[in-house]
């Protein structure tokens, strides 16, 4: 679980990587993460990977 997102759990997405010549082999587009100290509430905050996405959208609030 370590490329996934602990707030909203998105993670990487698959297809296929298309050379000029059209072969097409596997890939894998990761998300992107950050770790961040957030706010949990009762004055607790804790590391977590978040997306910035969630980041930016205020999905987590970070501790200050």
């Amino acid at each position: 679980m370590s490329k996934y997102c602990s707030c909203c759990g998105r993670g990487p997405s698959t297809g296929n990587a298309v050379s000029h010549s059209n072969r097409h082999t596997r890939r894998r587009w990761l998300i992107n993460l950050r770790s961040v100290m957030v706010d949990v509430g009762g004055g607790e905050a804790r590391r977590m990977k978040i997306c910035t996405k969630c980041l930016r959208s205020h999905k987590v609030t970070r501790a200050a």
